[in-house]
C-alpha cells in the first residue's frame, strides 16, 4: 500500500509540475486542482500508515 502511495505522490509531482508548461486555460487550472488534491491525499495516507505503524 504504501508503494502504491509513493508512486502516486510522485507521479501527481511531476504531472504538477508539467502543468506549469501548459498555457493557462480553463484545462490547465482543473488539472492543476485534480493533481494538487492527490498530491494531498496521498501525502495525508502516507502519514496515516505511518502514524498506525507507530502506536
Amino acid at each position: 500500500m504504501k508503494a502504491l502511495l509513493w508512486l502516486v505522490l510522485c507521479a501527481a509531482i511531476a504531472a504538477n509540475v508539467s502543468l506549469n508548461l501548459m498555457e493557462n486555460n480553463a484545462l490547465h487550472i482543473v488539472l492543476s486542482v485534480v493533481s494538487g488534491l492527490v498530491v494531498i491525499a496521498s501525502g495525508t495516507g502516507l502519514w496515516m500508515l505511518r502514524r498506525e505503524a507507530r502506536a
